[in-house]
């Protein structure tokens, strides 16, 4: 069977993530602590007790869901030989899988993601920009929403997660601007998320640049496991081009449903989802209801136990 092993991104973080997990596989702990050597502070800790607050900042939630997602994988490894044909993610979680695919080494992708964040927060001043998820609505009414409501501003459609689901960002204003005119279209609902930078949107391009500099004194190799980028779901093997796509992906809007239904078109039947949460196992289900194609996530220990089996 084909799989494919899919990495979450900002967002499917939680206090107390990966507890149940932690207490029968010591290699939770392990890779937390590694990771904790590098960034300088107890991550185990911060991600087991909070506060919620502290752990929803960009430049702490890039670090923590890159080491939840690398020790759930490795967790994977240890139990079992099999290997997926593709790795993916979904934003963030594009630098879990390149570690998964041997292409970043895994301290250096706590450092880099580390710093990743900190651009990123320092793009926006503090509470100018944000995120916001509108549900019901096609892309092209969510993208004629923002364009109504930017009026100078930015507001644009950033994350396309599922069919009726996206997520939008930009300046704060027109973000507000921009649910109202949603929910006037007939959105079932357009909320706020707790996600301190407007990530994808436009807003990131001077964090690119910044990154992009940083990502030229960074080592790539080519990947062992078939790699499928969620900017534009396209393979890339060639690690020179991997590392102008994570420069690119910054500012790019992040095509979820298109690199799942490129996945099943290269014949994935299982995608199983390493990290905290389930989120991409439902956005799976929501993309296609093919019966045969399996979702699953590697949440806790029973969940790992049956995907083993």
């Amino acid at each position: 069977m084909t799989s494919a092993f899919l990495f979450p991104g900002q967002g499917s973080q939680s206090v107390g993530m990966l507890g149940e997990l932690a207490a029968q596989q010591p290699l939770v702990r392990e890779t937390f602590d590694e990771a904790s050597t590098v960034l300088g502070y107890d991550l185990w800790q911060l991600a087991s007790e909070g506060p919620a607050e502290r752990l929803a900042l960009t430049e702490i939630t890039q670090p923590v869901m890159l080491v939840a997602g690398v020790a759930t994988w490795r967790v994977w490894c240890a139990a079992s030989s099999a290997r997926p044909t593709w790795v993916a993610g979904h934003s963030l979680g594009e630098f879990t899988a390149l570690v998964a695919a041997g292409v970043l080494d895994y301290r250096d992708a706590v450092d880099l993601v580390r710093f990743r964040g900190e651009v990123m927060r320092d793009a926006v001043p503090n509470g100018a920009g944000g995120m916001a998820a509108v549900l019901g609505l096609s892309d092209a009414d969510i993208e004629a929403a923002c364009a109504e409501a930017a009026q100078g501003e930015v507001a644009e459609a950033v994350n396309f997660n599922a069919p009726g689901q996206v997520v939008i960002a930009g300046h704060a204003t027109a973000l507000a601007r921009a649910i109202e005119t949603a929910k006037a279209r007939g959105a079932k609902r357009a909320l706020p998320l707790p996600i301190s930078v407007p990530c994808h949107s436009s807003l990131m391009r001077p964090a690119a640049e910044r990154l992009r500099e940083r990502l030229r004194s960074s080592a790539f190799a080519a990947p062992s496991i078939r790699f499928m980028s969620s900017v534009d779901a396209r393979e890339y093997r060639d690690p020179e081009a991997i590392r102008d796509l994570l420069y690119r992906q910054l500012a790019s809007p992040v095509r979820w449903v298109h690199t799942v239904q490129a996945l099943m078109a290269a014949g994935v039947e299982r995608f199983v989802e390493c990290g905290p949460g389930k989120v991409l196992a439902g956005l799976g289900r929501r993309i296609d209801k093919n019966p045969a194609v399996s979702h699953v996530a590697l949440e806790d220990s029973a969940a790992l136990a049956a995907a083993l089996a």
